[in-house]
């Protein structure tokens, strides 16, 4: 079992910057691979970013490459999403989503571990 906990939203004006972490507590953190989805009210939840469990992978979104870096520090049990350059279709409620294998890690289905979300708005 894993607990994970997100942190970081807020409002900005878009162009701005945000770091969202994913703080885990319970097993090994680095037994697990970790990613970012993100979801609009009534919409599906969408891939964001992923990283393996070393932090030497990573993979993003088309709609974020670029403008957004995940990492890790294992030692802090924590997972960051720095976002830079906002837009307002960023607006969403960001979610942390953990598992062990970093394999179809686009598929939220896959993520047997969410963390409670946080918001993040950038307005126009």
């Amino acid at each position: 079992q894993v607990q994970l906990v997100e942190s970081g939203g807020g409002k900005v004006q878009a162009g701005g910057s945000l770091r969202l972490s994913c703080t885990a507590s319970g097993r090994t953190f680095s037994m697990y691979s970790v990613a970012w989805f993100r979801q609009v009210s009534g919409k599906e939840r969408d891939f964001v970013a992923a990283i393996s469990r070393s932090g030497s992978s990573t993979d993003y979104a088309d709609s974020v490459k670029g403008r957004f870096t995940i990492s890790r520090d294992n030692a802090k049990n924590t997972v960051y999403l720095q976002m830079s350059n906002l837009k307002p279709e960023d607006t969403a409620v960001y979610y942390c989503a953990a598992k062990t294998l970093y394999t179809n890690y686009r598929v939220a289905r896959e993520y047997g571990y969410w963390g409670q979300g946080t918001q993040v708005t950038a307005s126009s």
